[in-house]
């Protein structure tokens, strides 16, 4: 006999976790349009860094590039990640390299995408040791760096900067979300975990997987569409070897197109069939970012764990307030379709609260694609 009350404490658990900016390893992928094979560094991803350090002045430290096709112009500290380097390794290396100074990260400023073949991660850091990098000290990796006061005229390699750099600024002055540093926990793939809400007045409930009887294992190796049909056709032939106390987050697999901004839809589409075209997905935003490239081609992958809210479509111009039924009831989620989703509603007020807040107050990782 199955302790539900447990099965509720663990969920929530989890869940209050990945609000809080912690992480979890991913262990199967619930949702994948297609086969599964692990990510390459440098050969089908690509991940960038960048560094936005201002000093007392509120200057921002910038980088004069040595490569021939934006030769002399200027930039913020940034380059591609190495193999076996996180996240935060390859942001100190490039300040160091091309600026002469050492920093600390202080947070995640943004993430940009344009399909898991190129996300770039844009920090927020300090400086804690060096000295500015002088013309006399022009390598290949830059030929000087300055503090920039944003209003002196300055060659810029591309304006694209500039948002990031008021976002910084913003950021520094009144922080809208907790740090966000990315945590040390591999994957092979690059996907997402879904904390998926739909709320109506006080209640919340969630999207959640059923565990071992959709959830495809994630491993060094790619899956062969054989090797799936036979492990389903394992998992329905023996429901007793099913552990149904396994009731979690789903994880979905980005896409070739948009690594965070697709993976939501895509999963209420195979969920919710009937009604996806009256329903709202909302991709908020990120609460952590999980990655761990120690065993290069093994675990170059990214996990990123992400808020999204899931509202009727108003038709005809409704109003304002939570969704109802015609009765005046406080309506429920949209039905499943699939056997292997349900909806959990939340019964800790806390975590209610908490889930609320963050999607009103807009208080997670801004992710932006650029597909």
């Amino acid at each position: 006999m199955v302790n539900m009350g447990s099965v509720d404490f663990n969920l929530e658990l989890h869940v209050e976790k990945i609000l809080n900016g912690e992480g979890m390893e991913v262990t199967g992928i619930d949702s994948a349009p297609e086969q599964i094979k692990p990510v390459t560094l440098r050969k089908t991803v690509c991940y960038i860094v960048s560094a936005l350090i201002f000093n007392c002045k509120k200057e921002i430290l910038m980088v004069q590039e040595a490569k021939q096709e934006c030769y002399g112009r200027w930039y913020l500290p940034a380059g591609r990640m190495e193999e076996g380097e996180s996240i935060e390794e390859a942001m100190k290396r490039e300040v160091r390299e091309e600026a002469g100074l050492e920093c600390q990260p202080i947070s995640l400023i943004q993430v940009q995408e344009q399909g898991p073949q190129w996300v770039r991660f844009a920090f927020l850091a300090e400086v804690t040791g060096g000295t500015l990098k002088t013309e006399a000290q022009a390598d290949a990796e830059s030929l000087q760096a300055c503090w920039w006061d944003r209003e002196s005229p300055l060659p810029l390699r591309g304006r694209d900067i500039l948002s990031l750099i008021e976002s910084g600024l913003r950021y520094q002055e009144k922080p809208w979300f907790a740090p966000v540093l990315p945590l040390d926990l591999p994957c092979p793939v690059v996907c997402q975990r879904l904390v998926l809400s739909f709320a109506a007045g006080i209640y919340v409930w969630l999207l959640v997987s059923k565990g071992p009887q959709g959830a495809k294992a994630v491993s060094g190796r790619s899956v062969s569409s054989e090797e799936e049909e036979r492990s389903r056709q394992r998992r329905r032939s023996s429901e007793l070897a099913t552990d149904p106390t396994d009731v979690h987050l789903p994880v979905a697999l980005s896409t070739k197109t948009h690594t965070v901004t697709w993976a939501a839809h895509r999963l209420v589409q195979e969920c919710m069939p009937s009604c996806y075209y009256d329903l709202d997905v909302n991709t908020h935003g990120l609460l952590s970012v999980q990655h761990g490239g120690r065993a290069p081609g093994k675990t170059d992958g990214l996990c990123f764990n992400t808020l999204v809210s899931l509202t009727l479509e108003r038709r005809g111009g409704g109003g304002a307030g939570p969704p109802t039924e015609p009765g005046g009831e406080p309506a429920n989620p949209p039905p499943v379709e699939t056997d292997q989703y349900h909806w959990y509603k939340v019964d800790s007020p806390v975590l209610r609260d908490n889930i609320l807040r963050r999607i009103r107050q807009g208080s997670t990782l801004p992710v932006l694609s650029l597909y």
